[in-house]
């Protein structure tokens, strides 16, 4: 029997973040130092004989608790920057470290590990998976870290997070659709949630706001900020829109793949 089988329909639909129950948090996050660090990254494409070199040479470092957001022209490696701090990708020289643990060099098994466990990520395309309800969607990380047994364990507890989840973003009462029944909007509030089922420690958003109207826009920036606020949650999100990068507390801008300049922003 589904997830979704256990669990009662909600229909109350709320726009405010309820108390949601996250672990109490590792003495080295709840700091202000440094979360997410990269020191000489270069990183180049290879189209037949042409190599396109799209990183050369970045240095940079996220604080615990952060909002940074990384603009910058196309082509300029914002995306590429963002998957090499998500473990997607790896650089061809530099070097990635991650709450003083480098990461950039770990085997595959456990850069998926790293990702499921302590790395939120939401794309500008969603990804949800289309024969799974929303709830089915939002659980699917925690079906994924834990073995079969340990998820049946854990069903409720998971189900109770996710709806609370749910809740938080407004979408209770489409816990049983399937994403072709949702709006752009609702689907990425549902990406969203996701990438925090399984409490991470960084949040990275690549163009989350590039499909959606303005409104919706602003609607899903009030909801990361709000987790920023909330739960000290570190974001990392790539956007074109200078309007939207100057909600964040910094701005590192990426010409030709080089840190040119780095904004202090209101908060």
């Amino acid at each position: 029997m589904s997830a979704t089988d256990k669990t009662t329909m909600v229909t109350a639909q709320s726009s405010e973040a309820t108390n949601l129950r996250w672990p109490s948090v590792n003495p080295s996050s709840s700091s202000q130092g440094t979360l997410l660090s990269v020191t000489g990254l270069t990183k180049s494409y290879h189209k037949g004989q042409v190599s396109i070199r799209v990183l050369q040479g970045v240095d940079l470092s996220i604080r615990a608790g952060e909002v940074a957001a990384i603009v910058g022209q196309s082509g300029s490696g914002k995306s590429t920057l963002l998957h090499l701090l998500g473990t997607l990708d790896k650089p061809d020289t530099g070097t990635i470290h991650f709450d003083g643990q480098r990461v950039d060099n770990l085997p595959s098994h456990a850069c998926d590990t790293l990702r499921n466990r302590s790395i939120g990520m939401i794309f500008q395309f969603y990804h949800l998976l289309p024969e799974l309800t929303l709830l089915e969607n939002v659980l699917s990380p925690l079906m994924i870290q834990e073995s079969a047994w340990a998820y049946w364990r854990n069903r409720q507890l998971h189900t109770e997070r996710a709806t609370e989840l749910l809740e938080m973003i407004g979408l209770s009462h489409r816990i049983k659709h399937r994403p072709s029944e949702l709006s752009g909007g609702e689907m990425q509030r549902a990406a969203i949630a996701r990438s925090l089922i399984a409490q991470p420690r960084v949040l990275l958003a690549d163009e989350p706001t590039g499909n959606l109207d303005q409104q919706t826009g602003s609607e899903i920036l009030n909801i990361l900020r709000t987790l920023n606020d909330r739960e000290n949650l570190t974001i990392v999100m790539v956007t074109h829109d200078h309007a939207i990068a100057r909600q964040a507390d910094r701005v590192v801008q990426l010409v030709e793949g080089r840190v040119r300049e780095i904004d202090s922003c209101a908060a």
